[in-house]
């Protein structure tokens, strides 16, 4: 339906919308009428009536029920506001441009247009059509949309499909030519930018953890450049860096709505942004920088497609990024190359009329064992060769505090060795040589007559893949410096130094070790000496017993009846013996070969503690000891092996009830220190010679001659304590002073098997 003027338009009486969009009334009876309201109502299409004033501003006058749906707001409530009033200011001047552009031409016109509808954007095509009074004046615009935002938006993915391709790969042809990577990401944000169609692409990149730099930008934002500009608020985030590390993606599509602490609405204000979205660029498993996507002058709802492609750009940045990191390296790596070439090229001659020499000085090295032999030729050799007033060789102690001269060659200086120097008095020297780098100075000394005397000084750290072992000294009297083919010289002599002393110090360690492999050899002779015996023991005994007991039985009975339950006492006595002498030396085998790991059980220790350590109260009454207990309150609970647990426990209590006299006390305490649970047995009235307390957990190590009970004693319960504490990752000590012993064992609260 075309409408040119007011006479071809039939009247309406009342005011409502299909009554007043021509601003005649009409007759309510007419058919044509009529038929055109319920048009008005009824059609799909979106009817809007805007009016023209006579300044030539505009102003809504009504909408019909689908452009209402579709707006969101009642035609009441529109009529006779203004564009700005319901629409973004952007919206607003492009509608206004519309509506201008048909008034100056006076005739139908279409266009597409995007519009932000409640907090949407949707695309429309609209025929704008004016209306003339009777003077021919434009009083009204007649406008009809359909609404095209579906197939809008399958171009729109469609053109972004192809974009995207055509992006990446020229991404990866730029890679595979090796181009500037900052020309790279300057033309990928470009690019970007045009794809997406967003106000502002960027690139941020890590410079540290706590700071950053945009480094590459694309914006359509007049004045408002971030190239070039340092972050150190919202990037530098530790919590956030560390999801962009897992590959979080961070979608804002309106800073105003999405719930932003205060400072990060203020900071993304500040950069003029509205809606923002970032995608990390990683290399590898590295946070390298951040792509960023940003609207500015309005919000933006970031669609899963263009996230996607976001994704997909930000991995080939990262290839990108990672092929110049590597470029890089590779340059850098030939130019030392060449330059080291150049280098040896030069010195190559030089260093051929020194060699004779370093093969002499080598050579009496080797010839001679004794390391203070080979140290003292060194020196004397370099002394004459380079002419210097003094050659010394000092020797680091084993915490590097401090060094002492072993050996030296002097002309005509006072002898030197034995003396110390403290690292800590001349801290500008020893830092350079406690890191392996050459020290050299030029030094002024007083001299006779009141003149001065300047020396030269070299030192040369002695060390190798092992560590710094001390440094040679060099010493000439002259303002001349060490050239480099005499340090090279003194570097290389500091080498078969280090060569000898790490000799030296193997020969002593095989000394050592033989040593100990002699003791540990010795130890297992006496280990099997004394289980022969302890084994022996009670063999002996059953068979004794047995004799006994053979020769009272006879053929008219037994002779002596009442020796024989003494007999069978002794014979059930000494096999329970031989049994757990058996049990516990099988069991320490197991546990110093093939242990399993524990079993863990979270144990509350005041409840499981006490009645294990009360069994033995009966005992120590009996023996007339003092028994006491004491649990510190509020224990965190243990994770342990029960079973293991309450055996250790057992033994020490056995051990303490088996060797404290009567009269005397025996204390059983638990503490927590730090991250540490402390469980001391301590009794009085005995005591541990200080020369034997290494012994105590080796095995058949027993206190006291006298003990009682011994019979029954393996001597293998103190091992299998330690063994069974080690199992644990706990540990055993026992300390004994003043008539007293005390064993103490140690738990991690947090024990890492």
């Amino acid at each position: 339906m075309k409408i040119n003027s007011v006479e071809s338009i039939p009247k309406l009486k009342n005011t409502a919308p299909t009554q007043i969009f021509f601003g005649t009334e009409l007759d309510e009876t007419s058919s044509s009428e009529q038929f055109l309201a319920s048009m008005y109502d009824s059609v799909q299409t979106s009817i809007f009536v805007v009016d023209v004033l006579e300044d030539g501003d505009f102003r809504y006058l009504a909408l019909n029920p689908t452009h209402e749906r579709w707006v969101g707001l009642p035609s009441e409530e529109l009529r006779g506001k203004k564009p700005e009033d319901i629409l973004s200011p952007v919206d607003a001047a492009r509608v206004r441009k519309h509506y201008a552009d048909c008034v100056r031409l006076g005739k139908t016109i279409s266009y597409k247009q995007c519009l932000q509808l409640q907090g949407v954007n949707t695309w429309w095509s609209t025929t704008l059509t004016p209306l003339r009074d009777r003077n021919s004046r434009i009083y009204r615009l007649i406008g009809t949309s359909s609404n095209i935002t579906s197939s809008k938006l399958l171009e729109k993915a469609g053109r972004m499909t192809a974009e995207k391709q055509r992006l990446l790969e020229g991404i990866a042809h730029k890679i595979s030519k090796c181009e500037d990577l900052e020309n790279i990401l300057q033309q990928t944000v470009t690019n970007i930018r045009h794809v997406m169609d967003c106000d502002r692409i960027l690139i941020y990149h890590f410079q540290t953890e706590n700071s950053g730099v945009f480094i590459a930008e694309s914006t359509i934002m007049d004045g408002n450049s971030l190239l070039g500009r340092k972050i150190q608020d919202y990037f530098v985030d530790i919590q956030l860096q560390e999801s962009y590390k897992r590959g979080y993606v961070h979608v804002i599509e309106d800073i105003y709505t999405t719930g932003l602490h205060p400072c990060q609405r203020d900071f993304f204000a500040s950069m003029q942004v509205r809606s923002n979205l970032v995608v990390p660029i990683l290399l590898q498993q590295n946070l390298w920088g951040l792509l960023i996507a940003q609207q500015c002058r309005e919000m933006r709802k970031w669609r899963q497609e263009e996230i996607d492609i976001f994704k997909q750009i930000a991995l080939q940045l990262g290839i990108a990024i990672q092929q110049a990191e590597l470029q890089k390296q590779v340059n850098y790596l030939q130019k030392q190359l060449e330059l080291q070439k150049q280098q040896h090229r030069s010195q190559l001659n030089q260093t051929q009329n020194f060699q004779a020499i370093v093969r002499k000085i080598t050579e009496k090295i080797c010839n001679h064992l004794d390391v203070h032999q080979v140290l003292q030729t060194a020196v004397q050799e370099l002394a004459q060769l380079l002419e210097l007033e003094r050659c010394q060789i000092e020797l680091y102690n084993l915490c590097q505090t401090s060094v002492t001269v072993t050996s030296e060659y002097s002309s005509n200086l006072p002898d030197g060795r034995g003396l110390t120097r403290e690292i800590l008095d001349f801290p500008q020297v020893y830092q350079s040589l406690l890191q392996k780098q050459v020290f050299q100075s030029l030094e002024i000394l007083p001299g006779w007559n009141s003149q001065i005397k300047v020396v030269s000084q070299l030192a040369c750290p002695i060390f190798d893949a092992q560590g710094i072992l001390g440094n040679i000294w060099l010493i000439k009297s002259t303002e001349e410096t060490f050239e480099q083919l005499e340090i090279s010289l003194v570097q290389e002599i500091a080498n078969e130094c280090a060569i000898a002393i790490r000799q030296s110090q193997l020969q002593e360690k095989t000394k050592a070790q033989v040593k100990e492999l002699a003791q540990r050899e010795q130890h297992k002779n006496e280990f099997l000496k004394t289980l022969s015996q302890e084994l022996r023991t009670p063999v002996t005994s059953i068979s004794l017993a047995a004799q006994t007991l053979e020769s009272l039985l006879t053929p008219n009975g037994i002779l002596d009846i009442e020796l024989v339950p003494q007999l069978l006492q002794i014979l059930h006595n000494e096999c329970g013996r031989e049994n757990k002498l058996i049990n516990d030396l099988l069991t320490l085998t197991y546990l110093n070969i093939e242990p399993e790991p524990p079993t863990l059980i979270a144990i509350d220790l005041q409840t499981w503690l006490t009645p294990i350590v009360e069994s033995f109260r009966d005992v120590a009454n009996c023996q007339k000891q003092n028994f006491n207990l004491n649990i510190a309150a509020n224990l965190p609970p243990l994770e342990t092996d029960i079973t293991d647990l309450e055996r250790i426990i057992t033994e020490l209590l056995n051990n303490a009830c088996k060797f404290t006299p009567a009269g005397e006390s025996i204390t059983i305490s638990a503490n927590l220190s730090a991250d540490t649970v402390e469980l001391k047995i301590c009794y009085s009235g005995v005591e541990i010679p200080n020369h034997e307390l290494t012994r105590v957990f080796q095995p058949f190590y027993r206190f006291t001659n006298n003990a009682p009970w011994k019979s029954s004693d393996s001597g293998l319960e103190l091992a299998l304590v330690k063994a069974m504490m080690e199992r644990l990752n706990g540990s055993i000590d026992v300390e004994s002073a003043d008539n007293h012993i005390t064993f103490t064992i140690k738990f991690p609260l947090q024990p890492v098997f």
